[in-house]
């Protein structure tokens, strides 16, 4: 564990040097932990808990929320830093990059980035047109111990036209 937690040194080294911001970097690396420590599942929830039950932080639910939805993360500054820190990005000699989307289904009203999304993989008993997010991904895919893997390295959410005329209609 002591090992993952300097290997993400690098990344809170990305945050400003204010007094929030090195708060900040330090839960992003206590995030990341909590999604690699199979203790459960990625839902918010669930990290929130794993942080304070595993790591034994006292972590206030708002202010955890407010993080996780936060647009001060620098990600101009982490993905360089995540990039660089790939020893081999190549496979067989070749840079092999992935496009990809999915989708995350919500409850609410005003989530940042919903939309009525096809989902071409909804079963029978499911809407065809979830309320979602839609994100779409560019990943690096990587043999790492003999298996596929995918390391993000960019998204974006992504809205249909329609739905982002009807919101300017609105507006």
């Amino acid at each position: 564990m002591f090992i993952l937690k300097n290997a993400l040194t690098p990344l809170q080294e990305a945050f400003s040097s204010s007094n929030l911001g090195r708060e900040r970097g330090y839960w992003f690396s206590y995030t990341i932990l909590a999604f690699i420590i199979p203790f459960t599942s990625s839902i918010s929830s669930n990290i929130f808990r794993c942080i304070n039950t595993l790591f034994g932080l006292n972590v206030n639910k708002r202010r955890f929320y407010t993080f996780m939805a936060s647009n001060k993360i620098p990600w101009n500054k982490l993905w360089p830093t995540l990039w660089n820190m790939i020893p081999d990005p190549l496979s067989d000699g070749r840079l092999l990059l992935v496009l990809d989307d999915f989708i995350n289904p919500k409850t609410g009203k005003n989530i940042f980035g919903c939309s009525h999304i096809f989902d071409h993989a909804a079963k029978a008993n499911q809407s065809k047109y979830p309320w979602a997010q839609n994100v779409v991904l560019v990943g690096l895919l990587k043999r790492i111990k003999g298996r596929w893997a995918c390391l993000p390295l960019a998204h974006r959410f992504y809205l249909p036209k329609k739905a982002i005329l009807a919101k300017l209609m609105v507006s």
